[in-house]
């Protein structure tokens, strides 16, 4: 796979160009800050943060603080950048920041990464300081500030009864309109205060379906697509005028299992489960060999991981002498959800069902929507669920996701996993600051996850976007939080 575009370098940029986006995922909770709808306003050139993670340097960068320090073992205070203005023509200060920050803080629900766990206030010091003040001691604040859920707004966003992110941001594009769930329409800031932005404006659409973003990137309805499904990958590759990128993502789809629900509170019963799968398989053939087949909750290769690179292989005999030591017996068929944002995930629940019939278990499967499931899974009325998880999403460092997903007050704890000796490990690794000793303590934190068959990790996934030629400066994120930049251009031709 290519991650050069076509004939790019011959291609000159024209300002009055618009560009279409295909994102896979539509924004929920009326644009709230503290739900994924940041994500939206941050690829789409809206949203921006305090700290910024770049990950071609793998450091916390500066964004809309300038700098920041820690001043005490709980206190960190962040410089504002001098000179910015929202998109409303009110100028960035400290206590404009402290607001939005608030807000999210206070959430009822809120951010994973930004929640009062992690974070006791924030207030200003002066016009230009804001101070963060933590629980206990923490070392990983400025990653927790680059989060989009972070993101910072003007206080006229907060008026009404729902945030407004319209005219209330401080990145290179404005959202002016919106089509509920199809679509948000963007023009030109024309005062940002990074430089020039290159486009006169974009629409971002929010295409559930994998196999129409490929579709429409080929046909050239769309300039970008984002998350191709690996099905579309070759034709992808043969089309004119369209590039394929690739990028290594520390993301992982996973058989979500409901351990507190029964057979799956029974740790034998899951680990039959997962012996039952043939994951060498599911890579070569649902994934035609763009995923890695999975060795456990971390990708091998991540600093972090315990140093197995060994994939758990089938085995229907010792599958079936677990499913006798869990006294199990078949019943009602057990549910999969499979999520439909995902395109290979109906393919995946297939071969899973077909692999859980060649040991006794029956299986039957529902397609839903993210949006529609998540409620009823983080409520525990599920089985199983078919989905992904960047480990990286919430913070750029994985204490956000050991955290959120795994612990027993955890907040996106969709496996209603809770055990002690983990909790502990995640506790002493919230409190280190030396990096070494943080990845080694995850270690062991994953160690205790794959030891207890908490989930079926299935796949290491890659950021797979697709690219029309006439896109220029494009600089692809594996973690889908920026698409459109203020050096994001497009072609007239």
């Amino acid at each position: 796979m290519s991650d050069e575009r076509p004939s790019a370098a011959n291609k000159v940029a024209d300002t009055n160009q618009r560009i279409v986006v295909d994102n896979f995922r539509a924004p929920v909770a009326n644009w709230a800050l503290e739900s994924d709808a940041a994500y939206i306003l941050s690829l789409s050139g809206c949203l921006e943060t305090l700290t910024k993670y770049d990950h071609a340097q793998g450091k916390v960068v500066p964004f809309l603080a300038t700098e920041w320090k820690q001043v005490s073992p709980l206190e960190w205070d962040f410089t504002i950048r001098d000179g910015v203005k929202f998109q409303d023509g009110t100028g960035l200060t400290a206590e404009a920041v402290a607001a939005s920050l608030n807000s999210v803080l206070r959430a009822k629900v809120p951010a994973r990464a930004f929640g009062p766990s992690a974070i006791s206030s924030v207030e200003t010091r002066d016009e230009k300081t804001v101070r963060v003040t933590t629980p206990v001691d923490s070392p990983l604040v400025p990653f927790r500030l680059a989060s989009v859920n972070t993101g910072i707004l003007a206080p006229a966003a907060y008026q009404g009864e729902t945030v407004s992110p319209f005219g209330h941001c401080t990145g290179p594009f404005v959202p002016v309109s919106e089509k509920a769930k199809q679509s948000l329409t963007l023009d030109r800031n024309e005062s940002y205060w990074g430089g020039d932005v290159q486009l006169a404006g974009a629409e971002v659409r929010f295409v559930t379906d994998g196999a129409t973003r490929a579709t429409q990137v080929q046909t050239g309805e769309a300039d970008i697509s984002l998350s191709i499904p690996a099905s579309a990958v070759s034709s992808l590759e043969n089309a004119p005028e369209v590039s394929v990128l690739n990028a290594d993502s520390p993301r992982t789809a996973t058989l979500y299992m409901n351990n507190g629900r029964a057979p799956f509170n029974n740790v034998d019963f899951r680990k039959a489960v997962r012996s039952a799968l043939d994951l060498d398989a599911l890579a070569a053939s649902v994934y035609e060999g763009a995923a890695l087949p999975s060795t456990g909750p971390f990708a091998s290769t991540e600093p972090w991981a315990s140093g197995n690179t060994v994939t758990p292989k089938q085995n229907f005999e010792e599958a079936k002498k677990l499913l006798a030591d869990a006294g199990y017996t078949a019943g009602r068929p057990l549910e999969i959800i499979a999520i439909v944002e995902r395109a290979e995930f109906a393919d995946v629940a297939t071969v899973i069902q077909d692999n859980l019939k060649n040991i006794g278990v029956p299986v039957s499967i529902q397609s839903k929507e993210s949006v529609a499931a998540e409620a009823e899974v983080l409520a525990g009325n599920y089985d199983m669920l078919l989905s992904q998880r960047n480990r990286l999403i919430d913070i750029a460092d994985p204490i956000g996701f050991l955290t959120a997903d795994y612990t027993c007050k955890g907040t996106y704890n969709l496996s209603h996993f809770c055990n002690k000796d983990y909790d502990d490990v995640i506790t002493e690794a919230a409190r280190t600051s030396n990096t070494e000793d943080r990845y080694r303590l995850y270690a062991r934190a994953g160690e205790i996850l794959d030891s207890q068959a908490v989930n079926a990790w299935l796949v290491n996934q890659q950021a797979t976007d697709a690219v029309r030629s006439n896109v220029l400066s494009y600089a692809q994120d594996p973690l889908s939080r920026y698409v459109l930049t203020a050096q994001t251009a497009k072609s007239g031709s």
